[in-house]
């Protein structure tokens, strides 16, 4: 179970966790944010969640995940300030601060994988999905939902990207509170720079990533298109080198040739 005066010690954040929702079971935890029978407004919530039954990735894959192993909860951003910045920096940012955090706890070389996706030895220990609600124009809120893998050692069906955890890396027990607490300290901390220098999250993003000036594939709902990874463009958005051609691209799997 959750240590939760373990993870209190722990945390130094203003806002990030301070309201805690913590649940056994749920269907996700973003969708349990997003409905509003559940009354979740404040910015800054977390819902965790020990088993996810309906658990989500990136472009409605499913996200498997043992119950009480792993760390998978979803933050509730309200903030105006940070909503008006572009998401797909913000969605940079989160990644780097959960490789970052990793690394800095257990000594592990961590990468990341455009655009959510983070890496143990070309294996994927985290990724992220980012939802909106939003009103006309205006982005009303965002939840950022998070799932890591931290001491599940088996993986079961089949996979885009094979999975690793931090315990099957560290072949130590890791304590997920302490994991947690380092996540949301180092959150709280990288929004305040895309308020402030969005730029430098998208520099320190490029030197975390190992397959910059690497041929990659990327795959776009079928379509494949084949170059070398050049980096990142002002908002976040892939560079493609294909021949002479820079190709701008906004989505798609990649996989390093």
């Amino acid at each position: 179970m959750f240590d939760f005066n373990l993870f209190d010690i722990k945390l130094e954040t203003s806002l990030l966790g301070r309201n805690f929702i913590y649940l056994v079971e749920i269907a996700s935890t973003n969708t349990f944010i997003l409905d509003k029978k559940n009354k979740i407004i404040k910015d800054g919530s977390l819902v965790l969640a020990e088993k996810q039954t309906k658990g989500k990735g990136r472009r409605n894959r499913v996200w498997y995940s043992e119950k009480g192993l792993n760390l998978n909860f979803s933050i509730l951003i309200t903030d105006k300030k940070l909503l008006s910045k572009n998401l797909n920096i913000l969605n940079l940012g989160v990644s780097l601060v959960i490789a970052n955090s990793i690394e800095n706890l257990y000594s592990v070389q961590t990468n990341v994988k455009w655009p959510n996706d983070v890496l143990i030895n070309n294996k994927k220990v985290a990724g992220i999905l980012l939802e909106t609600n939003s009103q006309g124009n205006s982005i009303e809120k965002l939840i950022i939902g998070i799932g890591v893998n931290v001491n599940q050692t088996s993986f079961m069906g089949e996979f885009n990207l094979e999975p690793t955890s931090i315990k099957l890396i560290t072949k130590n027990n890791i304590e997920r509170e302490k994991l947690l607490a380092e996540i949301l300290n180092n959150l709280e901390y990288i929004f305040q720079k895309i308020r402030s220098n969005p730029n430098s999250v998208l520099t320190d993003w490029v030197n975390k990533c190992n397959s910059i000036g690497k041929r990659i594939d990327v795959n776009q709902d079928g379509k494949v298109l084949t170059g070398v990874f050049e980096g990142l463009e002002e908002n976040g958005f892939l560079l493609l080198k294909v021949k002479d051609k820079l190709n701008k691209i906004y989505f798609g799997d990649i996989n390093v040739e």
